[in-house]
């Protein structure tokens, strides 16, 4: 079942003080941990992507394809970790970061980036980041 606005899910009794403060609107991106960047770059932009940051000779590159994104990340050639992220546009990031608190999660404080957005981030069990971000105006 899919969640509802302040996270409940479908078909919960709702709870009599519960105000709806948060929602998941969409996956915003997706950043991807990959061994060559220029390989790469080539690949998604012959799925339709077009380079909007960084580029074939960078670490890190945004790719677009309308609202889409992908990130790519240049990972360790030596093996490391694989490190991946899905970003999640959401609406009321602060009381979203609340809700996760006090069900016993541990996300990371949320801060104000220079792009724009007010994101937290938490990683899943197996070890996946989570990022929830807010648009600021």
């Amino acid at each position: 079942m899919g969640r509802l606005p302040g996270g409940a899910r479908a078909g919960d009794e709702p709870a009599a003080t519960s105000v709806a403060s948060w929602s998941i609107d969409h996956i915003s991106g997706v950043t991807l941990a990959v061994r060559e960047m220029a390989e790469s770059v080539v690949f998604y932009q012959k799925l339709g992507f077009d380079v909007s940051y960084g580029g074939p000779g960078a670490s890190f590159t945004t790719m677009r394809a309308g609202q889409s994104v992908i990130n790519l990340r240049e990972a360790a050639s030596s093996g490391g970790s694989s490190w991946n992220r899905v970003i999640l546009r959401v609406r009321g990031v602060d009381a979203l970061h609340r809700d996760l608190v006090e069900k016993g999660l541990a996300p990371s404080a949320p801060k104000d980036a220079e792009w724009g957005e007010r994101y937290f981030e938490i990683p899943d069990p197996q070890g996946v980041v989570i990022s929830c971000a807010e648009l600021r105006h």
